[in-house]
């Protein structure tokens, strides 16, 4: 009986820990969930935005590109759009914190019990709540128009983008808490990453007809195989060897981001 008891205590107090850590998720989503709830413009237009995208880009690469898409324009394009409403989302989220920063919010959320890897994981999360309003919108509108949708893989594929989101968000806040006493660089070292990979991705233009180093460099950019596995996945091949590598490059992602972005949350802390 003993035995019994002590077993069962062990087991619950190695199980606190993970509802504790799931609790302060919630907790710090639920909180920079409300600013967006309160003001449904920038909602709204974040949602309108990668349609605008597609009606004035999409034609151009239709008609000067169209022969080259074998299951469509809108088949290869319309997940290309899904990765880069991510990219734009996730990668500023350091802007936020920054006005924390500003604020003296930040030192206030370092003062509570809530652990650390949440204040990262739920601010990254919460970008992925409008993510998915974005999608549900982009394939309702885009589905009339040749593109089929196929709903279990395009499910596994936005659970990938969260995967992905939320290193990206953990590396944005790295880089806010790195250069908080000059703000004016988050912007500029944002863009200067931001643009070479998402060209390099082949998310807007295929690289089959680029330059020989373009092709080597998108070997070594985790977002190249992220693209490719959206593609992959929202045609409905869901075990295909270009999903296991987008699996592969967001996890490296969300775990590289994960590590960096929580040692750099500690040090904000001094």
């Amino acid at each position: 009986m003993t035995t019994i008891t002590v077993s069962k205590t062990s087991t619950m107090l190695s199980a606190q820990p993970r509802r504790s850590l799931v609790r302060d998720i919630r907790i710090v989503m639920t909180r920079e969930l409300k600013p967006v709830l309160r003001d449904p413009f920038s909602l709204l237009f974040g949602m309108i935005q990668p349609l605008v995208f597609l009606a004035l880009f999409g034609p151009l690469l239709a008609g000067s590109m169209g022969g080259t898409f074998g299951d469509g324009v809108w088949q290869w394009f319309v997940p290309s759009i899904l990765v880069m409403t991510t990219l734009f989302g996730t990668s500023t989220t350091g802007a936020n914190l920054l006005f924390e920063f500003q604020t003296g919010a930040h030192e206030r959320m370092l003062v509570t019990p809530l652990s650390r890897s949440s204040l990262l994981v739920g601010r990254a999360l919460k970008e992925m709540v409008p993510l998915f309003g974005q999608a549900v919108v982009v394939i309702t509108v885009m589905t009339p128009f040749t593109f089929d949708l196929h709903l279990g893989g395009a499910l596994v594929g936005m659970a990938l983008l969260a995967v992905f989101g939320i290193g990206l968000g953990a590396f944005s806040y790295a880089l806010a808490i790195a250069v908080r006493k000059q703000d004016w660089m988050f912007w500029m070292v944002q863009q200067t990453f931001l643009f070479p990979l998402m060209i390099l991705s082949g998310m807007l233009l295929p690289l089959e007809t680029g330059p020989g180093w373009m092709k080597v460099a998108a070997k070594f950019n985790p977002l190249s195989y992220v693209v490719d596995a959206e593609r992959t996945l929202f045609s409905g091949d869901v075990f295909s060897s270009a999903a296991l590598w987008g699996w592969v490059a967001a996890i490296v992602t969300a775990a590289l981001g994960l590590t960096v972005g929580i040692r750099m949350m500690l040090r904000s802390a001094n």
